[in-house]
């Protein structure tokens, strides 16, 4: 890949590729060192977790089909789990990486090589930590580019550049975390946004370190696109430039128009600029987007610099482009809603059409009693919690998945609910406080191999109404409708999009509205499902699926490596 960036995180780990036929698989390997590095931002150091020394992380480079062996050897001084955010990893959930749901954590001074399995995806993905939030440091691409003698949908770009959208705080992750968990309130908001590690020249010290893209006018550039950040969606755009969605989440999509983009975190997206506006500087930005008006969030801009080549005088301000406001839930549903698949001829889809589970599950931020003699920052003195069918999750500290493996009793139960424990106006004003309060479990949902699922997710005005984006390991799926107020079972499927939907692994369920997914679960194993802010992971807002082994002898899990990490 010829680099336009003046950063390095694209330098990547070990890489090696066995000399195979051009039309079979390969197989690729990196070598992943888990360690504190001392990084500067904002006229402050601190030391912070990363992979090889490198924040953002390196980018994994494969084609369609391959087999990435990534050789994880933590280095640091706390545990480490790696996920591979957006592959399926047809029947091993080994590698999958959710800390005590398919493993346990890789410990200090140990190792795991994960084997990652690509199957049908192809675009942008990404990998990141997956225990605590060791996340917001240790996070990069996975590139999954067409097999050898296939080719883009779209006229091949000039270039690919990497945009990793995070954020950044001055203090220590793991101590933000702590903070936040014993406070029982919200987490202290960010100091800074970033792209590519860097917040921009917007906030201080930060101007030389600026990110840079510099292109040649009349030439076309793929944006690899990733919300790395904790706890917002964001909007995204390019001063003076139109974008082109082409894919999202490892699946390529109609050619979408847009002045603007809406990211969640944990989502992808491949986009087209066109370098075709006068030689000048142009600003790329990105900011929040937050719709609950009580949340404390981290209002400010990151952006980076859109250079063009050759000679002339640049402008001696940069323009910066015209993003939504931070609370416009109608531009943040607007665009995931314009999303459609190619569903071309070769790129077909195939949408579950007759459904045999059919599910409701609404998703609240609740609130439990805060410890005897304390007070803590949620309301009425009580701490912040989030449930899915009212089940505010009560982590293991042992692999579900093992368990499942090997017929271990007591781990968890298998009654999760296919709707939620009780009926009442989802996103009405107002809401009782006695609704507010969940249950603590550890229950999971068992799937026959290929049930076709119908997956509705309501979001609830329990406490407060707020947007998530929910993220389904082992699986894409299809985003087949979505609104906002309640879904009504007899109207909303009348309107759902069976033709082209959008394929996607991470969905912006809309604040107090709701989305319809539907997959079909041909992916046997254990398969966890949670909001991908981080603040509603910590308070409970996950389940899992367990989806169970088919007859013959390639719809069964395989066996588990020699070197799983233990507990």
């Amino acid at each position: 890949m010829k680099t336009y960036m003046n950063i390095h995180f694209l330098v990547l780990g070990l890489l090696v590729v066995h000399g195979l036929m051009q039309s079979e698989a390969a197989l690729v390997r990196y070598k992943f060192v888990v360690q504190e590095s001392n990084y500067t931002r904002l006229c402050s150091s601190k030391n912070i977790l990363t992979v090889n020394g490198q924040y953002p992380g390196p980018t994994i480079s494969a084609r369609r089909g391959d087999t990435v062996i990534v050789d994880v050897i933590n280095q640091a001084s706390q545990n480490i789990t790696i996920h591979w955010h957006g592959v399926k990893l047809p029947r091993y959930p080994w590698s999958d990486g959710p800390e005590f749901i398919t493993q346990c954590p890789i410990q200090p001074g140990s190792r795991f090589s994960q084997k990652i399995i690509l199957s049908d995806e192809e675009g942008t993905l990404w990998w990141h930590a997956h225990s605590d939030w060791s996340r917001a440091t240790v996070h990069g691409l996975l590139v999954v580019s067409p097999k050898i003698g296939t080719a883009f949908p779209f006229p091949k770009p000039h270039a690919e550049v990497p945009v990793i959208l995070g954020d950044w705080w001055k203090n220590d992750i793991q101590t933000v975390m702590e903070d936040f968990m014993r406070r029982g309130g919200d987490p202290a908001p960010s100091d800074a946004l970033t792209i590519n590690g860097q917040p921009g020249d917007l906030y201080n010290c930060s101007r030389p370190e600026t990110t840079k893209v510099h292109v040649e006018k009349g030439k076309t550039y793929m944006l690899r696109m990733v919300n790395a950040a904790m706890n917002n969606i964001m909007f995204f755009a390019v001063a003076n430039h139109q974008l082109v969605v082409v894919g999202t989440d490892g699946a390529y999509t109609k050619p979408l128009k847009t002045n603007y983009l809406a990211i969640s975190p944990g989502q992808t997206i491949d986009v087209l600029l066109v370098a075709n506006q006068p030689r000048n500087r142009y600003y790329m930005a990105a900011k929040f987007y937050s719709s609950n008006p009580r949340a404390v969030f981290d209002n400010t801009t990151t952006t980076a610099i859109i250079e063009y080549s050759g000679k002339y005088t640049p402008t001696p301000s940069l323009i910066l482009p015209l993003l939504p406001a931070f609370n416009d839930r109608n531009a943040s549903a607007n665009f995931t809603s314009s999303l459609r698949s190619l569903a071309s001829a070769d790129h077909p889809i195939d949408v579950p059409i007759t459904i045999t589970r059919k599910l409701l599950y609404t998703l609240s931020i609740n609130t439990l009693p805060c410890a005897t003699n304390t007070t803590c920052e949620g309301p009425r003195g009580n701490r912040f919690a989030a449930s899915i069918n009212n089940i505010t999750f009560d982590a293991p500290r042992t692999s579900i998945l093992d368990a499942y493996y090997r017929g271990v009793n007591g781990v968890y139960g298998d009654d999760f609910p296919d709707d939620p424990p009780f009926v009442f106006n989802y996103t009405a004003a107002n809401l009782s406080t006695s609704l507010q309060t969940p249950m603590n479990g550890r229950e999971v949902k068992i799937l026959k191999y290929n049930d076709t699922v119908e997956l509705v997710f309501q979001g609830t005005n329990v406490v407060s109404g707020v947007d998530h984006p929910m993220h389904l390991h082992g699986y894409s799926f299809y985003v087949v409708g979505s609104g906002f107020g309640n879904f009504d079972r007899q109207r909303d499927p009348l309107n759902y999009n069976l033709i082209d939907p959008p394929l996607q692994q991470t969905i912006a369920v809309p604040q107090n509205g709701w989305t319809a997914i539907r997959f079909r679960a041909n992916n046997p194993g254990v398969w966890f499902m949670h909001c991908h802010f981080e603040r509603h992971v910590s308070w409970g807002m996950e389940m899992i699926f367990i989806v169970r082994n088919g007859k013959d002898a390639h719809e069964r899990m395989l066996p588990p490596p020699k070197d799983m990490p233990k507990c």
